[in-house]
């Protein structure tokens, strides 16, 4: 199948596909039956700004209730920011009109968490696959739809004669299968994916995300990869941004991010991560954290993870952190100078490098 990017300019090298600028998304909580007043405000996305290159895979990584799939939503439009920019190819989309937005959408696609909700189960899969081309006719003529939907089904692993199967019909892994050819469609450039193998058994977990960097190659995606499993991440990702409570906690490439993490919050996540080699678990350097995760309507002051922090001074609690390089590894050649979001930010090996 020959690859379509839906047109537009191409990306020069170096320049950021998807630019993403202090991005804010804040969920009012009202009080009131006739009269409804604003109370306050659950700040689920609060500031964060990333890049996204051509070919290119951004896991974003997080406990529960961090703002990983806001940040989904608001990618693909689902959500409108309260703040913010999303720039794609140069061009802001938070503020297109709806049926601007629309064109855009072509090019910006989404897989679904859980392959079970995210399929209609009175449509067959040919129509769940061939839904894309009703909303934009221009992607595909009435007459080669049928065999544009029995090539993406191919190009998933399915048999092309599944076509006028319904959704029930399938296991879990073949359900996502039918979510990621519907989301190559309408041949993106961009896919974002939240959560896609959390709902899945660990062997159909490997399969899936092989399908992904397998279509990746073919059809030269940019993925945008939520999870919270680091693992997963980690095999897929070329970049890693770690999220707490709204904000990113620290970024950079995968092999920083895992084998040379800055932030107390990235190590603390790390050292949980099950180990199977039983010597490798005896050497790692085990992180329990006290509390629990503050509530998005109120977040602490200063730096949002303090409160939880074994590193927590005065400063933390007057000073939002920057995400930056800290100052002992700018201008170094060293690994471990990658972005964090920590006033006394350092390395720490949590777990034996593979």
């Amino acid at each position: 199948m020959a690859h379509d990017d839906g047109g537009g300019p191409a990306a020069g090298p170096g320049t950021p596909i998807l630019e993403i600028r202090d991005l804010v998304k804040h969920f009012p909580l009202t009080r009131g039956v006739l009269f409804r007043k604003q109370v306050g405000a659950v700040k689920a996305v609060d500031g964060v700004s990333f890049d996204l290159h051509q070919g290119e895979t951004l896991g974003i990584v997080g406990e529960s209730g961090c703002g990983k799939s806001t940040v989904a939503r608001l990618l693909v439009g689902l959500e409108r920011p309260t703040s913010g920019q999303i720039r794609y190819r140069g061009e802001d989309i938070s503020t297109l009109s709806a049926r601007a937005l629309r064109a855009v959408r072509r090019n910006i696609q989404m897989v679904f968490q859980d392959p079970y909700t995210s399929l209609n189960p009175r449509m067959t899969v040919g129509d769940i696959i061939g839904e894309p081309y009703e909303i934009h006719p221009e992607a595909a003529p009435k007459r080669d739809r049928r065999r544009k939907v029995q090539e993406l089904l191919e190009v998933v692993g399915l048999n092309p004669e599944f076509i006028h199967r319904y959704p029930h019909q399938f296991s879990g892994g073949q359900r996502q299968r039918i979510g990621i050819a519907r989301g190559l469609a309408l041949r993106p450039e961009i896919i974002v994916a939240d959560e896609p193998v959390s709902a899945l058994d660990v062997s159909v977990q490997a399969q899936v995300v092989n399908l992904l960097e397998e279509l990746q190659r073919e059809f030269a995606l940019s993925y945008v990869f939520i999870a919270h499993d680091l693992s997963v991440v980690r095999h897929i990702s070329d970049r890693v941004a770690v999220m707490y409570l709204g904000r990113l906690a620290e970024t950079g490439t995968q092999e920083q991010i895992y084998d040379h993490p800055t932030h107390p919050y990235t190590q603390a996540l790390l050292s949980a991560v099950p180990v199977p080699d039983p010597d490798a678990r005896t050497h790692r350097d085990r992180i329990l954290l006290a509390g629990d995760v503050p509530s998005p309507a109120n977040p602490p002051s200063g730096c949002r993870f303090r409160t939880r922090c074994w590193k927590a001074r005065q400063l933390c609690t007057d000073v939002v952190p920057p995400l930056d390089v800290p100052e002992e590894f700018r201008g170094t050649a060293s690994p471990a100078g990658h972005a964090s979001a920590c006033h006394f930010a350092e390395e720490r090996h949590v777990v034996p490098s593979e």
